[in-house]
């Protein structure tokens, strides 16, 4: 082991130490938040809530919803070729919906959190026969102690902003010996393949990005008609994925919205009192939504609460979503869909999800977190950046006032994101060299 590695990885299991006793405390705050499942608490310790299933057993992670929704169907053909497959996350939202959409051969647990006698406990429970991590999760004791086991590692959908490759590259000498622990790392562009190889990977492949591979949301044919019935021709749109600091500049395009239509509707005059527009928020955290309403109804709105069972009333002039793993419904309902975090300067949230829907795609200038699916879908005009609140209203208005307008939107936005199919089927290819010695191995008569 690299020296100046070892150093830091000692060091960083001391500051691990240190901040021990405070884990509990840690843990107890984000279930109080609705951030942390407080009935699977234990496994952030490292303890698993199920038995190991026998046989070929095949370890994904992702960070939260994106990541996971993303790897769907790699897993779908694992568990097809006869594996069994372990899926953890770190958020009870990604939770929720594995809970919904893994096939029968996988289940899902939650990351333990990255201390020495976590990780080893949930590796000597689970002992995967392959780890396969996605996108940018990168753990110094998960990574030390799986490679240590003889477990071999692929990065998945491997993604570095240039921001982060020159973060990393400043800290060489603990990022590369980490990086170089991966026996594979299959990027998304071009881009991301070189910045890995230059931080010492040698085994890279641009396969593309598997979000553009990955199922349409899914939909509960019920709820979509009940909803429908509800706002029947209202005009209406959808913030999805907001942050805090954004809800209140949704308002602000919300009013701009409804001064334009009535405008329209009036020939000039600004009487909005009569101009039924519904906005959907979706917050990116759902435990946010009585916050969100308490702000939205100190301005004056009318607001309703989806976790409350409440339904926008002709009245209502915000309906806040605050509920996981309805984000099918909320895309196929509203027809115009503002990306969240983008206002604001968070990265945004994945278009590609709305765009597979057939919906016409707004957002702010901040969406870095997904830049490569941005620009191109800026050189298609697929989705519409606006930099101010008052021009996303406009937007907004200009979408529910010109259908013809609306639909050659969201065609364009739907043409890219069925573009890069090929990205699931590179990534299985590339994946089958490690997959068939772990068949050969585990078909093998036992002597």
């Amino acid at each position: 082991m690299n020296p100046a590695f070892f150093c830091a990885l000692i060091l960083y299991r001391l500051l691990g130490l240190i901040l021990a006793p405070i884990i509990p405390f840690y843990l107890s705050k984000r279930v109080a938040k609705g951030k942390e499942d407080p009935a699977r608490r234990q496994e952030r310790y490292g303890y698993a809530s199920l038995e190991r299933p026998k046989g070929p057993l095949i370890w994904l992670h992702g960070a939260s919803v994106g990541e996971a929704v993303s790897v769907l169907p790699i897993i779908e053909s694992l568990c097809t070729q006869g594996f069994e497959v372990l899926m953890t996350t770190g958020t009870v939202t990604s939770a929720s919906i594995m809970a919904k959409r893994l096939p029968a051969k996988a289940r899902h647990q939650y990351l333990p959190l990255d201390r020495s006698p976590f990780v080893k406990r949930f590796l000597e429970h689970w002992k995967p026969d392959l780890a396969l991590l996605i996108e940018s999760e990168v753990w110094p004791e998960l990574i030390t102690q799986t490679y240590r086991r003889n477990i071999p590692m692929a990065l998945l959908n491997g993604r570095m902003s240039a921001k982060s490759f020159r973060r990393w590259k400043q800290m060489g000498v603990i990022t590369q010996p980490l990086l170089q622990s991966f026996s594979l790392c299959l990027a998304q562009s071009p881009q991301d393949a070189e910045h890995f190889k230059q931080l010492g990977l040698a085994n890279v492949a641009e396969t593309g990005n598997l979000k553009f591979a990955a199922p349409p949301l899914p939909v509960d044919a019920q709820d979509l008609a009940h909803m429908q019935a509800i706002v029947k021709e209202r005009p209406l749109w959808l913030a999805a994925s907001t942050h805090p600091g954004e809800e209140d500049l949704i308002a602000q395009a919300h009013l701009r919205t409804k001064q334009i239509l009535a405008e329209d509707s009036t020939g000039g005059e600004q009487n909005t009192s009569s101009i039924a527009v519904l906005t959907i928020i979706v917050p990116r955290h759902p435990e946010r939504g009585p916050d969100i309403q308490a702000l939205l109804q100190s301005h004056g709105h009318h607001v309703a609460l989806r976790s409350q069972q409440e339904t926008p009333g002709e009245e209502c002039d915000f309906y806040i979503a605050d509920t996981i793993g309805e984000m099918g419904l909320w895309y196929r309902l509203a027809r115009i869909i503002y990306m969240g975090g983008s206002l604001v300067p968070h990265g945004g949230q994945n278009p590609l999800e709305p765009a597979r829907l057939k919906a016409a795609l707004l957002s702010g200038p901040h969406m870095f977190n997904f830049a490569a699916i941005e620009a191109l879908m800026q050189t298609r005009q697929a989705c519409h950046i606006v930099e101010t609140p008052e021009r996303l209203g406009e937007e907004v208005a200009e979408l529910l006032l010109d259908p013809a307008k609306q639909q050659q939107a969201a065609q364009a936005a739907f043409d890219i994101a069925q573009s890069q199919q090929e990205s699931l089927t590179h990534t299985l290819e590339a994946l089958s060299a490690f997959l068939a010695p772990l068949k050969e191995k585990h078909d093998a008569p036992r002597v």
